[in-house]
């Protein structure tokens, strides 16, 4: 006849892994919260980014479009500075060649030290 001993029912488990459970959830939860982070970062430049291309293409149309209205050079870039800083860009260089304006603006990302940089280009259809 064979004794069971009372109290313990299946497998026993060694001593030393005693709370891996507890470490390997933590682990996890540590990848989870670092992934998730490093993908707001990237949300935020690319955020950062769009916005900077937005403004860059809205800004430089406005001074197109006052340059063929016959406004010069500099209020042209002051109509597309006003364009630029009502879409949450700071405007870094305007410039015209003939009735083309170059316009160049940053944008702040908020999770990035570096700001997003976009350029364009506006004028008539040649």
């Amino acid at each position: 006849m064979t004794t069971v001993p009372i109290g313990r029912v299946g497998p026993t488990r060694p001593q030393g892994e005693r709370g891996a459970a507890s470490v390997l959830a933590l682990s996890v939860v540590a990848v989870v919260l670092v992934l998730t982070m490093g993908g707001l970062v990237v949300a935020s430049v690319v955020v950062a980014s769009h916005r900077a291309r937005v403004a860059a293409d809205l800004g430089s149309l406005a001074a197109a479009s006052a340059m063929q209205d016959g406004a010069d050079a500099a209020q042209a870039c002051a109509v597309a500075h006003q364009v630029v800083r009502a879409n949450g860009a700071a405007t870094q260089s305007c410039s015209s060649m003939g009735a083309d304006v170059e316009l160049r603006v940053t944008v702040r990302a908020r999770l990035w030290p570096e700001p997003a940089t976009a350029r364009a280009r506006a004028g008539p259809q040649r």
